[in-house]
């Protein structure tokens, strides 16, 4: 436990644990999604599960930890730093934080409509597309828990 955790006052408790906990949220549905569309080997059944873990639980997840982010920047005061005076972790933060949630949107809409060719026995490919961005935001999540647990700056 460092001196900093243990000033942090009590009403930034509850905006960081729902950031941390939306991102846990996240990263575990990005995991269970890629690892379903990894491991469907063509089944549909597993190819629709990947998909819908990406849906119903990424995605809120998603919600959830920007959100919280959201709080608890303002609860600690950065809105009124300049843009060029915040550190570098919280800057790759929301770097990662909204280029991840526009790169999960495309992963969805292409995994949607790949959904939807299942059932013409096409599709696959659009999923494979889903796959490889769920990987992309796998590896730019663990920076941005690397940037923020370990704050480099």
């Amino acid at each position: 436990m460092s001196v900093f955790g243990a000033l942090r006052p009590d009403s930034w408790n509850l905006p960081l644990f729902l950031h941390v906990l939306g991102a846990m949220i996240l990263v575990g549905g990005l995991l269970t999604g890629a690892s379903a569309l990894t491991f469907a080997r063509g089944e549909a059944r597993f190819l629709r599960l990947g998909y819908l873990s990406l849906l119903a639980v990424s995605l809120p997840g998603w919600v959830l930890m920007r959100i919280g982010a959201q709080w608890i920047y303002s609860k600690e005061g950065w809105d009124d730093v300049p843009d060029d005076a915040q550190p570098g972790w919280l800057t790759t933060g929301v770097i990662v934080a909204d280029a991840g949630g526009l790169i999960l949107l495309v992963s969805l809409i292409a995994g949607g409509v790949g959904v939807y060719r299942l059932r013409e026995g096409k599709g696959a490919g659009l999923l494979k597309v889903t796959l490889v961005l769920s990987l992309i935001l796998l590896a730019a999540y663990v920076v941005a828990v690397w940037a923020m647990a370990g704050k480099p700056d």
